[in-house]
């Protein structure tokens, strides 16, 4: 997988978004190798949550609850913890919502960006930077093949457009500041990520899931549009190997990067939800008939280059993905311990042991 435990024991890393999804889960895993965490974010959006569930902050270096718009908290928190790698997870991260709240959107994914990249220019200790942004970045022309670290970056709603815009915000820090200071920055971009623990709203997996629970009949927007599904710890273990890289090896490695699934796991969401379904006994679904805003009908990526160069791969197919998401619900719904049950996930994942 790329990802070294050795070489993150006692590794200080500086994680923004650290309370959400992503971070949640990325917080965990480094704390299961030995990293200090120093965590920076809002607090949770959603009640209940996968940071508070599992506990995640149990054994952060320190966590501090704030705005990544504020650059002065953030300047002085990054001072604080003196991190040597800087991994960026704090966003925005709804389609739907951006087109409610576009300022919010672009202040938070944008200038966040500029203010964090500030913060790292004040702090000598800084040696590595993953910016994560998303496979929405690219200006999507609907075509049948995975997009490329190359192609254009675009964006039609405000949430796409913004994350481009971070895109060429960290491109252009990387060539006037960072190189010269010693940084290595990459961006990071991946597909839609599911996994236990995920209660945001207008996301696939927790609706069907809040359906299943409560006993409804799902609602779905687009059922025959294709995304690129994968489990949340298959992106959490590029970033990680991607980290070490521009740690170990500096600029060879501080560019693009995609970490997206095999091509045969980008599937249409009629189709998740049938297996879903089947998993469940039949939770039934129904076809939203309102008007709809523009959501992408088809994205893929192309990770070959991680494949080549960081000997990065996709280990957990697709049905696995599902079948985890599952059974970490369920771990959930019976009260079990969830901060033991995910390190469980994480160590079952970093064994790259396929569940058929």
């Amino acid at each position: 997988m790329g990802v070294s435990h050795t070489f993150w024991q006692g590794k200080r890393v500086f994680l923004t978004g650290h309370t959400g999804f992503k971070g949640g889960w990325l917080a965990l895993w480094l704390q299961s190798m030995g990293a200090e965490v120093h965590g920076y974010a809002l607090t949770p959006s959603t009640d209940p949550n996968f940071f508070t569930v599992a506990n995640v902050g149990k054994h952060m270096a320190s966590s501090t609850i704030a705005d990544i718009r504020d650059a002065y908290l953030l300047r002085a928190a990054m001072q604080r913890a003196q991190p040597e790698i800087v991994l960026h997870l704090a966003a925005q991260p709804l389609v739907r919502y951006s087109y409610a709240e576009p300022v919010e959107t672009y202040a938070v994914n944008v200038m966040g960006t500029v203010h964090l990249l500030e913060a790292i220019r004040g702090t000598p200790s800084v040696k590595a930077v993953v910016n994560v942004t998303t496979d929405k970045c690219y200006e999507n022309r609907e075509w049948d093949w995975g997009y490329r670290e190359n192609e254009a970056m675009g964006g039609f709603d405000p949430y796409s457009s913004s994350k481009g815009c971070a895109e060429l915000v960290t491109s252009a820090y990387r060539r006037s500041y960072l190189d010269s200071a010693g940084v290595s920055i990459a961006s990071a971009r991946a597909g839609n990520v599911i996994g236990g623990g995920d209660w945001s709203s207008d996301r696939l997996l927790p609706d069907f899931l809040r359906a299943l629970d409560q006993g409804e009949t799902l609602t779905i927007r687009s059922p025959n549009s294709t995304r690129p599904w994968q489990h949340v710890l298959e992106p959490l273990s590029g970033y990680l190997a991607l980290a070490e890289r521009l740690y170990t090896d500096g600029s060879r490695f501080a560019e693009a990067w995609n970490f997206g699934p095999l091509d045969e796991d980008a599937r249409p969401v009629q189709w998740i939800i049938e297996k879903m379904a089947a998993m469940n006994n039949g939770v039934k679904w129904q076809l939203d008939s309102s008007p709809q805003l523009h959501e992408a009908n088809y994205l893929k990526l192309d990770s070959s280059k991680a494949s080549n160069r960081l000997n990065w791969n996709s280990q957990w197919r697709l049905q696995t993905a599902l079948h985890k998401t599952l059974e970490w619900h369920t771990a959930w719904k019976n009260a079990e311990d969830m901060r033991t049950v995910s390190l469980s996930q994480i160590s079952e994942y970093s064994g790259a042991r396929e569940v058929k």
